[in-house]
């Protein structure tokens, strides 16, 4: 899709896979608070001390299953600047639909309603990653704590066994290695 008025200058392309539509699966997610910021907290020997909003966003990951009944967060861990979390996304448990059955907006009552009428529709994964940033940003502004994310996230397909164990290693060692950590 072409954009004309910026001739493609200030697209940025999707760091999704193009060829996986991430309404199922198992994923390896990482997510950057702006420009590489402690909010979370700091280490110290080898074990991490949540801050207010750490404290928060630790919360709302142990509640997500609770709001997406399709997502399961098995194994997490938030760090000073980042969190790492293995998601499941099971692809049976979801509702889906095809863009015939969607409500026309004459049908909407409101500029809400069709957005969470559209977010049914792309990948789970995102609309689980998205709705718990949102959730912790809208918690450190309503109590006014400074915090801010970098745009986006980084997610991985993860393809097997083998690989789910070496991530989850990599999850559980990362405090220990957080002086080693291409985010210290």
């Amino acid at each position: 899709m072409s954009n004309s008025k910026f001739q493609n200058k200030y697209r940025i392309s999707s760091a999704r896979a193009e060829w996986h539509d991430y309404s199922g699966g198992d994923y390896f997610v990482t997510i950057c608070t702006a420009e590489h910021e402690h909010y979370f907290g700091e280490i110290t020997n080898g074990n991490m001390e949540l801050t207010e909003i750490g404290r928060y966003a630790d919360e709302c990951i142990k509640q997500i299953g609770n709001h997406f009944a399709d997502v399961e967060i098995p194994l997490y861990v938030i760090m000073p600047n980042h969190i790492h979390l293995i998601v499941i996304v099971d692809a049976s448990n979801v509702e889906t639909g095809h863009a015939p059955s969607l409500p026309q907006p004459s049908e909407l009552t409101n500029i809400n309603e069709k957005m969470r009428t559209i977010s049914r529709y792309k990948g789970r994964l995102s609309m689980a990653i998205g709705s718990f940033k949102s959730t912790i940003t809208r918690h450190a502004t309503e109590n006014n704590i400074s915090f801010k994310w970098q745009t986006r996230f980084h997610d991985r397909i993860i393809r097997d066994q083998d690989e789910m164990n070496r991530i989850a290693k990599y999850i559980e060692n990362n405090p220990y290695n957080w002086m080693k950590d291409k985010y210290y």
